[in-house]
């Protein structure tokens, strides 16, 4: 479990949790934004300090491709 956020427990969901390079503190936000707003994703959590990035998904209602997409389209480099 995360000491500064508490995210931990993925709910029966598929978490990733990776490093990603590019964030500042205003696409960090929207990136989180458009990827809450994706069906299947049930929680995203960005550290812009240093890139650590953590998403639950369902991947019956939201492909990897789709959220990684969000990723190029803010130009964030998400090295899964």
């Amino acid at each position: 479990m995360c000491k500064e956020c508490g995210c931990g427990d993925t709910n029966g969901a598929t978490r990733l949790q990776f490093f990603a390079k590019g964030y500042t503190e205003s696409n960090a936000q929207e990136i989180e934004n458009d990827l809450t707003a994706l069906p299947g994703v049930m929680f995203v959590h960005i550290h812009s300090h240093d890139g650590e990035t953590v998403i639950d998904y369902i991947p019956e209602k939201t492909k990897l491709s789709k959220i990684l997409s969000v990723f190029e389209n803010h130009e964030v480099d998400a090295n899964l």
